[in-house]
């Protein structure tokens, strides 16, 4: 009777011990507490730039209900693809994030080999935000304060127009301008959003295409002068740029496309399926992190997996016709 009852303590005891440390440690696919520990979000970027400074915000105000620190991390190199090779290469239990730009959908079609398959590796999570467009800005040295005297300067003498990497938003902008303007600009890219924006600010180039987030202060206080918006409307934290379109050239419009997350494939849908509902409830619960966004040229969003898988499938198809057009030679 003796043993019978140590037994029975001793098997009550494992039972303790096996529920205690799969409470602590739960299965990726479980969807019980998760998460139980720091995650690690990748921008495939430099510090400063466009999808660090979004990612950042949308971080804080997640990890308040997520119970976590959202810990930003920035791989830069290579258009992005530094970083996103890393994630791709992570392991699948929710704990290693890619949060990036329309950069990634552009990739494909600009490089001939890429170190992961943008489709298979990745698990599209949702888009958060949705960009109306860049703004044309331009250092205080040029001698143009709109799109005509910008045209006209141009046939005149080469300008240079700095982005954050070949195949980049940026520098998509700029050779639509190109186009579209009659005029040849000379692209120069760079590393990423921060140091491209550190090249405009000294006088490396003449131009370049920044997002809101990171142009409107320096437009405010004389440091960078406002050409013109990409997008087809005004945005309000400018409300007296005008529009490339409503400048002299109507045919041109470009938005900024959107910024998004994605996990490693195989990530349980659970997962994935929180994060989105995360993102959501971030916006819903904060009202000025949807002010910040709008008022800097971006709409926030929050689509199903499906439905941002849908979109992102759509624009590969049509970054690489645009980069077929263009005649953008594959690095």
């Amino acid at each position: 009777m003796r043993s019978y009852l140590i037994a029975q303590s001793v098997g009550a005891l494992c039972a303790l011990c096996i529920a205690s440390v799969h409470a602590q440690n739960p299965s990726p696919g479980s969807g019980q507490a998760f998460p139980t520990r720091p995650i690690r979000v990748v921008v495939p970027f430099p510090a400063g730039g466009n999808v660090d400074t979004y990612i950042r915000q949308l971080a804080r105000q997640m990890e308040i209900s997520m119970g976590q620190p959202l810990v930003v991390d920035n791989r830069g190199g290579a258009n992005g693809i530094v970083g996103c090779d890393i994630v791709a290469k992570a392991a699948p239990d929710g704990y290693t994030l890619l949060a990036t730009s329309i950069a990634f959908a552009v990739n494909p079609a600009m490089y001939k080999k890429l170190p992961y398959d943008s489709e298979k590796d990745f698990v599209p999570i949702t888009n958060y935000a949705n960009g109306l467009g860049y703004i044309l800005a331009a250092h205080p040295s040029v001698a143009a304060s709109n799109i005509k005297e910008l045209v006209a300067l141009a046939k005149k003498q080469r300008l240079r127009y700095g982005s954050a990497g070949i195949g980049n938003g940026q520098h998509l902008a700029g050779e639509l301008l190109s186009q579209k303007a009659g005029i040849e600009l000379l692209h120069v890219p760079y590393k990423g959003g921060g140091p491209v924006l550190t090249a405009i600010l000294g006088g490396e180039v003449h131009l370049n295409f920044p997002g809101a987030t990171v142009a409107v202060t320096h437009i405010k206080s004389s440091k960078l002068r406002g050409i013109g918006f990409t997008g087809a409307k005004r945005i309000s934290s400018l409300p007296d740029l005008p529009t490339i379109m409503e400048s002299g050239l109507p045919d041109y419009t470009f938005d900024t496309g959107w910024h998004a997350m994605f996990a490693p494939a195989k990530t349980p849908a659970t997962i994935i399926n929180r994060y989105q509902a995360e993102v959501r409830k971030a916006f819903d619960a904060s009202g000025s992190l949807r002010e910040t966004f709008t008022s800097t040229g971006y709409d926030p969003a929050a689509a199903t997996p499906a439905e941002f898988a849908k979109l992102f499938k759509a624009d590969l198809k049509r970054f690489a016709e645009i980069i077929k057009t263009a005649k953008i030679e594959p690095q």
